[in-house]
C-alpha cells in the first residue's frame, strides 16, 4: 500500500551521506516531500485530516481529500486558533502561530524513510491548557528521537472553544477526537517512513499527558498503543458544568445562543478577544471555569482515571508518568502572584482547602512537614498533590507491572521558577541549546542531564523499560535533578499519608453531618444556571480577589437552593475555612 521514493538510498534503506535527495513518501492520501537535515527526513504539515471550518466547524474531524502529485512538508502546517499568551507568561513560553485553515497537520522526523525500518514510534501531543501551543514550538523538535532510533511525529489539534467548547447541537471533545484520527493514521501510514505501527508510544506534558491518559482508555483507541508517557497530567474529565460555564460566558458577551451553529457564525479573532476575556482568571493553582475532555457517553464514555485504575482497558500499555518538583511555580511566579499568595496567607491556604476539597488537616499536616515553607509554596504542592501526584500514585499502584515514576527536580537557572512546570521538555527532547528552551531554563543547562533524560524516554520508546525500578509497593520514583540520577522510595509518601487520613476523616463525619457547600456534586442537577448567581468577589479588595475567585469557580452550588443563599454560603464556607485554620507561622490578611 504504500511506497518510498527510493533515489539515493542504499540498499538497507538509508540515505548515503553523499546523495541525500529530498525523500518522499507516499500516504493513503497523496505524496509528501519532505527535507533530510543534519541526517534525519524530516516531513512537516502533513494533514491528517481535513480543514474544520466551514460546515466542519465543531464537527468531528473528517477524512483529508487526497491530492495528486507531489505535496511540499518542508514547513511547518497553520497552528490551531488561539489566544496568545500574556507578556508575563510569553517571556517564559513561545507559541509560533502559523495562518491557515489547514491545521489538523502532523510532523514526522525518521532516520529511515521507508517500509522495511520498522522502527519505534513516539507521538507527541503538545499541552497549553488545552487553549495555546502548537507541534511547531521549537522546544518540541524530533531531529534527537530521530537521530536515536525512534520515529517522533508531532500533532496540532483543535484548542479552546473550537476543540473544546460543549454545546447541545455536536458530539463533545471534538479537540480530543483529532488526537484520535491522528493515532489512525499513524497506525495506517507510519509504516512508509520507517515506523513500527504495532510500537507506538503516545506521550505528552500537562495538557498533552491529560489527553494521552483519556485516549488511553477510550475504547476506540484500544490496539493503537503500545505505551504511554504522561508528563504533569494526569488522566482526568472535567466537570460538564465547568466547561458550559464558559461556553456560557462567552455567549454572553457575543450575545448569542449557547449553541455551535451559533458560534460558527463569530469571526474566528472576535471569538478567540472573548474566550481570552472569560478565561483570564482561571488558574491550574487558584481553579476557574475552563475548557477541558468530559465525559461523553462514546469517546470518552466514563472517567478516563476510574476506567483505569478499575478497569480492563489498556490492561498491557507500558506507563511512564511524572511531574516535576516545583509544578506550581510556572502559575505563580509570572506576573508576581507568587508574593500575592504569600501576602494572602491563611485566606490563600483556605481557597487550597475548597479547590482541594479537603478539610483544615491537610494544610496543618504540610505546615508539619515543611515548617519553613511559605503560604505559596504550601498552596502550590497541595494543589499539585491533589490535582496530579495523588492520581498518578494510584494509576501506578493500578498497574504496577507497567508502571514507572519519575521526578524532574533540577532547578531553572532563571530567578524564582525552581523545578517548574514544562521545564523538563528541553531535556526530554535535547533542544537545551535552542533560545526557546533557555526562555524557562536559562543558558547552561547541564547536558549530561539531558542525555540521560533523553536517553530513558528513547529506551522507554523502543522496549518499555527506561532504565530504573519498576513500581512496587515501596514507591520507587527515579529523580532527575542536580548530579547524577537516582531512584528515591516513597519520596512524596509522608504528604500523600496527609490525603489519606483526611478522606478518612471525611467519610467518617460525611455518615453524619449533612454536606457542605464543596461536597456537593456538581453533576447532580444539570438544569442549575451557575450564570444567574452574583458575583461574590466583586466588592473584595485586588488582592484578596484572585484568591476568592478561584474559590467561587470551584464550590459547587447548593442545589435546589435560591442563588442568593448559594453565594452566601460560598462566602460563610471561605470564612468557615480561614476560622479553621490555626497554623503556626500564617500570615493573616488585614
Amino acid at each position: 500500500m504504500f511506497t518510498v521514493h527510493e533515489r539515493g538510498t542504499e540498499a538497507g534503506g538509508r540515505m548515503t551521506a553523499a546523495d541525500q535527495t529530498d525523500p518522499v513518501v507516499r500516504t493513503p492520501y497523496g505524496a509528501v516531500r519532505g527535507r533530510y537535515e543534519s541526517g534525519v527526513a524530516v516531513f512537516r504539515g502533513i494533514p491528517y485530516a481535513a480543514p474544520p471550518f466551514g460546515p466542519r466547524r465543531f464537527r468531528p474531524p473528517e477524512e483529508p481529500e487526497p491530492w495528486d502529485g507531489v505535496r511540499d512538508a518542508g514547513a511547518f502546517g497553520p497552528t490551531a486558533p488561539k489566544p496568545p499568551y500574556s507578556d508575563a507568561f510569553a517571556q517564559y513560553l513561545s507559541d509560533p502561530v502559523v495562518p491557515g485553515d489547514d491545521c489538523l497537520n502532523l510532523n514526522v522526523w525518521t532516520p529511515e524513510p521507508g517500509p522495511g525500518a520498522r522502527l519505534p514510534v513516539f507521538v507527541w501531543v503538545h499541552g497549553g491548557a488545552l487553549t495555546r501551543g502548537s507541534s511547531g514550538v521549537p522546544v518540541y523538535d524530533g531531529h534527537a528521537f530521530a537521530r536515536d532510533g525512534v520515529v517522533l511525529v508531532s500533532v496540532n489539534y483543535r484548542l479552546g472553544v473550537e476543540g473544546y467548547g460543549l454545546f447541545p447541537d455536536v458530539p463533545a471533545n471534538p479537540g480530543l477526537r483529532d488526537q484520535l484520527a491522528a493515532l489512525h493514521w499513524v497506525r495506517e501510514s507510519i509504516a512508509a517512513f520507517g515506523g513500527d505501527p504495532d510500537r507506538v508510544t503516545l506521550g505528552g506534558q500537562s495538557a498533552g499527558a491529560i489527553s494521552t491518559g483519556a485516549l488511553l482508555a477510550a475504547p476506540q483507541a484500544q490496539g493503537l498503543l503500545r505505551r504511554a508517557v504522561l508528563q504533569s497530567g494526569p488522566p482526568e474529565a472535567s466537570h460538564r458544568d465547568k466547561v458550559r460555564r464558559m461556553v456560557r460566558r462567552m455567549a454572553t458577551r457575543l450575545r448569542i445562543p449557547a449553541t455551535a451553529a451559533a458560534f460558527a457564525e463569530v469571526d474566528r479573532e472576535l471569538l478567540l478577544r472573548t474566550q481570552a476575556e472569560v478565561g483570564r482568571r482561571s488558574s491550574p493553582v487558584l481553579g476557574g471555569s475552563a475548557f477541558g475532555i468530559v465525559v461523553d457517553g462514546d469517546l470518552v464514555p466514563s472517567d478516563p482515571l476510574a476506567a483505569l485504575v478499575a478497569g480492563d482497558v489498556a490492561r498491557d500499555v507500558d506507563l511512564m508518568m511524572g511531574w516535576t518538583r516545583d509544578e506550581y511555580r510556572l502559575w505563580l511566579v509570572p506576573g508576581g502572584l507568587l508574593e500575592r499568595v504569600d501576602r494572602l496567607g491563611t485566606v490563600a491556604l483556605a481557597g487550597a482547602m475548597a479547590r482541594c476539597h479537603c478539610g483544615p488537616e491537610v494544610p496543618r499536616g504540610y505546615r508539619t512537614l515543611h515548617p519553613e515553607a511559605r503560604p505559596a509554596e504550601i498552596v502550590g504542592q497541595m494543589v499539585t498533590d491533589h490535582l496530579l501526584r495523588l492520581p498518578l500514585h494510584r494509576l501506578a499502584d493500578a498497574r504496577p507491572d507497567h508502571a514507572y515514576v519519575y521526578e524532574f527536580a533540577w532547578p531553572s537557572l532563571l530567578p524564582d521558577l525552581g523545578s517548574c512546570h514544562a521545564l523538563e521538555l528541553g531535556f526530554v527532547f535535547d533542544t537545551g541549546e535552542a533560545p526557546d528552551s533557555a526562555k524557562l531554563a536559562g543558558w547552561g543547562a547541564p547536558q549530561d542531564l539531558a542525555d540521560a533524560m533523553h536517553g530513558a524516554w528513547v529506551r522507554f520508546a523502543t522496549d518499555g523499560d527506561p532504565g530504573w525500578q519498576r513500581w512496587d509497593a515501596s514507591h520507587p520514583v527515579h529523580v532527575f535533578g542536580d548530579g547524577e540520577p537516582r531512584t528515591a522510595h516513597g519520596p512524596r509518601d509522608r504528604e500523600l499519608a496527609v490525603w489519606t487520613a483526611d478522606a478518612r476523616t471525611r467519610a467518617a463525619a460525611a455518615t453524619t453531618a449533612p454536606p457542605t457547600v464543596s461536597d456537593v456534586d456538581p453533576e447532580a442537577d444539570p438544569a442549575a444556571d451557575p450564570e444567574a448567581e452574583p458575583d461574590v468577589e466583586s466588592d473584595v479588595k485586588s488582592a484578596l480577589e484572585t484568591a476568592e475567585h478561584g474559590l467561587s469557580a470551584r464550590l459547587a452550588p447548593m442545589r435546589g437552593m435560591a442563588a442568593r443563599s448559594t453565594a452566601a454560603a460560598r462566602s460563610a464556607e471561605l470564612r468557615s475555612a480561614v476560622r479553621r485554620l490555626r497554623l503556626p507561622g500564617s500570615v493573616r490578611h488585614s
